[in-house]
């Protein structure tokens, strides 16, 4: 899963591994950020946001950055300027 990723972004406190972003992209159209994890303790300190930010700085702002998420999670992406968009069948 990590060996065929295109992106992965980690963050730290001291020795202790606190959040992971991970993402595929062609460099070009997209990048799909398949992961963004955070140690519950270290929650709602802008560490999430951070990990997104660094991606889309890594990939340049001509990349569309897209994810998928869990129903638990959607309510976190528009907070950190993600834009929600209904799929229709």
């Amino acid at each position: 899963m990590i060996e065929n990723s295109n992106v992965l972004i980690t963050a730290w406190d001291n020795d202790r591994l606190v959040g992971v972003a991970r993402a595929i992209t062609d460099y070009c159209y997209c990048c799909y950020l398949s992961d963004l994890a955070v140690n519950q303790d270290y929650q709602n300190k802008g560490i999430g946001k951070e990990l997104t930010r660094l991606v889309q700085e890594h990939i340049g702002e001509e990349v569309s950055l897209l994810l998928l998420s869990s129903p638990i999670a959607m309510d976190y992406y528009p907070k950190i300027g993600f834009e929600k968009i209904e799929k229709s069948l």
